[in-house]
Order: C-alpha cells, then sequence, then structure tokens
C-alpha cells in the first residue's frame, strides 16, 4: 500500500491520453498496435511515478504543511530520502530503457517528458502561468506518445484541444491551492503569489470558451467531417460543453477542484459526460466500420 501511494498510481489514469489516437483512428481492436500503446501506458507511468518521488522530495518541508500531502509516505516519514530516490531511479531506468527498446521514437518523446517535468520539478513550478503551460504540455506529449506507438498521424487539432483542456483543468487546481493559502496563511508554492481569485477565474472562463469554439470547429471541419463519415459530429460538443459546466459547478459551488483525477473518479455526473462522449464516438467510428487518421 505504502508503494501505490509514493508512486501516485491513482494519477496513472492522466496517461490515459496514449489511448486516445488509437481509439478516434478506428485501431482499437488491432491487437499490435493496442499491445504497443498497454506497454507505452505502463512505461509512461512508471517514468511519472519516478517524478513524483523526485517532487515529493523537494517539496517535503512545504508538504508537511498541507492537509492532504503530508500524508504522502515521504513527507510522513514512512520512507526515507534515499530510498525513495532510489526506488525514482530504479522506475526512470526500466522506464526509459524499455522505452528505447519498444520504439526509439517514442523513447525520444518519452524523455522529452521526463526532462520537462524534472526542469518543472526544480524550477518552473515557481513561475505562475509557465507552470500551467508545462502540465498542459506534458499532456500534449501522451498523445504523441500515443500516436507514436498505434502509428497514427496526430493532427493540429487533437493537439490543440488537449493542450486547452489540460490548461483549464490546471488552473482549476491553482484556484484551489489559491484558497487553501487565503485559509491557512501557508504558502504552498511560490508561485501562487502570480495568482489570485479573480485572475484564475477569469483565465478559465477565457480556457473554456476557447475549448468549446476550438471543438465545434473541429468538428465542423469539412476534412474531420469526411473522415469520420458524419456532418452530425458537431452534436458530440453537448457532452463537452456540459463536462466544461459541471466542472465550473464543482470548482465554484462546491469548491471542489483540487485533484482532477479523483473528481474524475468520484464524481458520478461527470462518469456519465465522458461515458456518454465515449459512447458517441465509438458508435460513430466503429459501429461504421471505417478507418481514418487522427
Amino acid at each position: 500500500m505504502m508503494l501505490v501511494q509514493l508512486f501516485r498510481v491513482g494519477q496513472w489514469s492522466k496517461n490515459l491520453f496514449l489511448f486516445l489516437p488509437i481509439f478516434f483512428s478506428g485501431h482499437l481492436f488491432e491487437l499490435d498496435r493496442m499491445v504497443h500503446t498497454a506497454f507505452g501506458f505502463l512505461l509512461f507511468s512508471l517514468a511519472a511515478s519516478s517524478i513524483y518521488i523526485l517532487n515529493d522530495v523537494k517539496d517535503i518541508a512545504q508538504d508537511r504543511l498541507h492537509p492532504e500531502k503530508s500524508k504522502r509516505p515521504i513527507p510522513a516519514g514512512k520512507i526515507s530520502v534515499p530510498a525513495a530516490l532510489s526506488i525514482g531511479a530504479v522506475l526512470l531506468s526500466i522506464a526509459l530503457f524499455g522505452g528505447y527498446v519498444l520504439s526509439p521514437a517514442f523513447f525520444t518523446i518519452l524523455a522529452s517528458y521526463v526532462g520537462m517535468n524534472i526542469a518543472y520539478t526544480l524550477y518552473f513550478k515557481q513561475v505562475s502561468v509557465v507552470d500551467v503551460a508545462m502540465i498542459a504540455t506534458g499532456f500534449t506529449l501522451r498523445v504523441l506518445a500515443g500516436g507514436t506507438l498505434a502509428e497514427v498521424l496526430i493532427s493540429h487539432w487533437i493537439l490543440i484541444m488537449t493542450f486547452l483542456l489540460a490548461f483549464f483543468l490546471g488552473l482549476a487546481k491553482r484556484r484551489d491551492d489559491v484558497l487553501m493559502l487565503m485559509s491557512s496563511g501557508k504558502p504552498m508554492r511560490k508561485s501562487l503569489v502570480g495568482y489570485n481569485i479573480e485572475f484564475i477565474q477569469a483565465a478559465m472562463v477565457l480556457m473554456a470558451g476557447v475549448v468549446v469554439v476550438a471543438y465545434l470547429m473541429y468538428t465542423l471541419s469539412e476534412e474531420v467531417m469526411a473522415r469520420f463519415g458524419t456532418p452530425h459530429l458537431y452534436a458530440t460538443g453537448i457532452f463537452v460543453l456540459l463536462g466544461i459546466l459541471r466542472y465550473f459547478q464543482l470548482t465554484l459551488i462546491t469548491q471542489n477542484s483540487g485533484n482532477p483525477t479523483r473528481l474524475l473518479l468520484k464524481d458520478r455526473p461527470l462518469q456519465f459526460i465522458l461515458l456518454a462522449w465515449i459512447i458517441s464516438f465509438y458508435l460513430i467510428i466503429y459501429v461504421n466500420k471505417s478507418t481514418w487518421n487522427l
């Protein structure tokens, strides 16, 4: 159980973004591509866990002041810093070696993700706005990695929307951090000096609007409609709008946006909306039994 907490296995759900390319390209049931993507998911997750360990070691002093993070194995003293760093080094070595064996192109993306997140952990997480942008970039790298493993051409639309949505969720998480700072008076990270509630909420509204517009432009693109074989793709936009509104509701009313992964795993309305969106695309893609590039 302690290793599960140390590795933050619950956060591995973020790496499901690797499966987006194979799903949307119509190749979901092709075993070779699926196995490659599944291995990539595991290696990405091990690499992410090594970064989480480094982050927990670096932030051990601040995390001990946090009501939830203080319960993690490293700040709670359940595992020593040298032992944690050793475990992290082993995980990272396995991930990078496995990534190179799996695909040199995938290795390049994975190594870029690791390098960016080490830089984020050591410095850029203290820089306002840049910190959220780097988190969002990490999600686009996941999609690129999935496309590489599934041998699927990734369109600029998917990368743009992935970045924008991740940026929106990152802002919601920072809002929760600011609220905690206001209630406790204890700064959990230096980047919070560049945020306040008004700025974050305005930025979230801006990003939400851009996400919806970009999604509708994507679904109304003649090229995309031709690939998916339907002019009614725009109808799936209702699920995107409902999902964003639900997240706003959780953020602004219930004040519960600090952990997007936990929200998705526990909030029934969000789960229903996401499932309905996935089913709608499954019917469009696989019932038509057509194959196209993403």
